[in-house]
């Protein structure tokens, strides 16, 4: 691959913010990092001290069935104890766990000691009904507390929960749950978004159509009206707060063993069979809690908000399980950055004076779309530290982000890492790594990366791979062992983790991932990263967001087409047009020229906030789109194939 990027913008961190945190300087974290390396097993186990364990481990690391590796085997612990149970120990019992707010303004605060009764009641509700270790549970809620209760009630009874993003179609549930056989399924009458409740029981009813495996269903009732309309199924149904009024405040932990499942999730695979990711309890328990700890230095008065949602591995590893771990005190939001207004995440900071805000690139760029008026009518000064995560972030939206929100005085964390992964692999340390706008930068403890080509030789640009397994690694994909192979090991004669990103290693020794070796495109014999031809687009002042996506070229191989977002209340024309081909050709040369550039209100995005590239490669080739309903606004796809076929 080649690497067109020539981002040489370097900030230090804020020797304020350094002289405070966990580790402040250079060279503290590579004295941390190199006895990660040099003796990993060590390093976890000592690490794995400051958790509280009903047994100690017979070793650190089983390699005997690689890539089947084995965490602490021996070991017995329970998340949900040491998410909640030894917070109570001592104050912190009564400090807040979870400040949540609903779309409409509804609000809710509870402590540690709350979080714990309310999760004891619901795991013996659950129990009633039938609900053992190892049964999968499936769960479909909106962002409300009862989501991450129901998530730590499954781990507490030692069942196996699969969290489903309450936007996915009857459809996507029904095939999840099928896989999996999930005897039981968590839902609630609706959920808010954008001023409308959506009413998730009903799907959950359509997707329950013709499956037998599940007996049980609990509902919560979050809807406003009296009553919302959604079915009731005597036998089956269960109203949450009449399964869990009566029952008792105390339940114990289940003794789990390190290596018992703890939860699956689904990702896309290509098949078009979703993949179940396989995390188990001790390994994937120490790897968000270390994570968590130092990547956002997260101290004992800091308001932490990550935007994502539980759904997806973001929310289970950074809004349930790490920072309770480390007893943080976190916002929960439950509705749209736009609902009332463009101004309601920065309200929402203000408002509780969050210290930490973690939210996606594509948010970013949003709120870039948006204005900056929208910013200033808040005060962001509690703000000390800022993250992202989901994809590489563009270096124009970072900038953007360390000027108008963090003030130039916070350190930005760009993580990168996978649902596959369990936790951050590659991150700034904010105290100690010198951040570049759109670099992943350094590998986190324990984490030893290269760059290969595909015959294994190391390269500065190619495929990223990872040499060591690290605790939070998935263990393999449910039901299909051969899948896990082929998927994750099926490169450098299955020696290293593949996951399937590009990457370039710059003089500094830091890495930039180049996105999905599946978004590579070449042109004209030039092997480039669609990521790094996006940066350059949205350099220009107007351009909010871009996508490129590679189409058959009888001359150059491939060419490309791009899809413009620009900022609200910007002109989009052939001016504009020209000055965007002008700066691909001085930043790339004229050989990266787009065959098309389509300017449009947005882009086709998963509910997570990810660019759907595949769907603009089909409109780009005029081929007939699949499923579109997964989306969060099927709309765009219609407006960008009406543009394409005009064009």
């Amino acid at each position: 691959m080649e690497s067109v990027s020539h981002e040489n913008r370097k900030f230090e961190p804020h020797p304020d913010f350094a002289k405070d945190a966990y580790i402040g300087s250079p060279e503290a974290y590579r004295e941390l990092y190199e006895k990660s390396i040099a003796d990993p097993e060590a390093f976890w186990a000592e690490a794995a001290e400051e958790l509280d364990w009903f047994k100690k481990w017979d070793k650190v690391l089983d390699e005997s069935e690689a890539p089947f590796f084995k965490w602490f085997p021996g070991a017995k612990t329970n998340l949900c104890y040491n998410c909640v149970d030894r917070h109570l120990k001592g104050p912190n019992r009564n400090k807040a766990a979870l400040i949540w707010e609903g779309e409409p303004g509804d609000t809710r605060v509870l402590t540690y000691q709350d979080v714990h009764r309310e999760v004891c009641k619901f795991a013996n509700g659950l129990k009633q009904i039938g609900v053992k270790k190892g049964d999968r549970v499936a769960i479909y809620l909106p962002m409300i507390p009862e989501l991450t209760l129901a998530v730590l009630a499954c781990a507490r009874i030692g069942a196996v929960h699969t969290v489903i993003f309450a936007g996915f179609s009857a459809e996507s549930i029904r095939d999840r749950i099928n896989d999996c056989g999930a005897t039981c399924v968590i839902t609630a009458d609706g959920g808010w978004r954008r001023e409308r409740v959506l009413s998730l029981k009903n799907t959950v009813d359509e997707a329950l159509e013709g499956v037998d495996s599940v007996s049980n269903v609990v509902v919560v009732k979050r809807a406003h009206g009296d009553p919302f309309p959604c079915h009731y199924k005597e036998g089956r149904d269960h109203w949450y707060h009449r399964l869990v009024q009566d029952q008792p405040i105390d339940c114990p932990c289940e003794e789990m063993d390190a290596e018992d499942m703890l939860f699956l999730l689904y990702t896309s695979g290509t098949t078009g069979k979703p993949k179940g990711i396989i995390h188990t309890t001790a390994g994937y328990m120490l790897y968000t809690y270390l994570t968590t700890k130092y990547i956002f230095d997260l101290k004992p008065d800091d308001v932490f908000w990550c935007t994502a949602d539980v759904g997806w591995i973001t929310g289970h590893s950074y809004i349930v399980y790490g920072p309770m771990q480390n007893a943080a005190t976190q916002i929960m939001y439950e509705g749209a950055p736009n609902t009332p207004d463009e101004g309601r995440f920065w309200e929402i900071v203000e408002k509780y004076r969050a210290t930490i805000f973690y939210t996606a690139p594509t948010a970013i760029r949003a709120f870039m779309k948006w204005g900056d008026k929208w910013l200033e009518k808040h005060d962001l000064s509690s703000l000390r530290l800022l993250g992202t995560v989901g994809e590489p972030i563009n270096p124009e939206a970072w900038i953007w982000y360390h000027k108008q929100v963090g003030a130039e005085r916070c350190p930005i964390v760009d993580t990168w890492w996978q649902t596959e992964t369990g936790g951050h692999m590659l991150t700034p340390i904010p105290g100690a790594t010198a951040t570049k706008p759109g670099c992943a930068t350094v590998p986190f403890f324990g984490i030893e990366p290269a760059i290969l080509t595909d015959e294994g030789e190391e390269v500065d640009a190619g495929i990223l791979a990872i040499k060591k397994p690290w605790p939070g690694i998935l263990r393999g994909i449910y039901g299909d062992p051969e899948r896990f192979k082929d998927t994750y090991w099926c490169k450098w004669d299955g020696k290293y983790y593949f996951p399937g990103d590009g990457a370039r290693r710059d003089k500094d020794g830091y890495i930039w991932i180049l996105g999905r070796v599946d978004d590579v495109v070449n042109v004209s014999g030039h092997r480039i990263g669609t990521a790094e031809l996006e940066s350059v687009f949205v350099e220009h002042k107007d351009v909010a967001e871009s996508a490129v996506v590679g189409v058959p070229h009888e001359i150059k191989g491939q060419g490309l087409i791009a899809f413009v977002t620009v900022i609200q209340g910007r002109e989009h024309d052939d001016h504009l047009r020209k000055e965007l081909v002008e700066m691909i050709d001085k930043s790339i040369g004229k050989f990266a020229r787009p065959e098309r550039i389509l300017f449009s209100s947005d882009l086709p995005k998963t509910r997570s906030g990810k660019i759907m590239r595949r769907l603009l490669r089909d409109i780009a080739e005029g081929k007939e789109l699949g499923n579109t309903t997964t989306l969060a606004d099927p709309s765009v796809v219609e407006e960008l194939q009406r543009q394409y076929e005009e064009a």
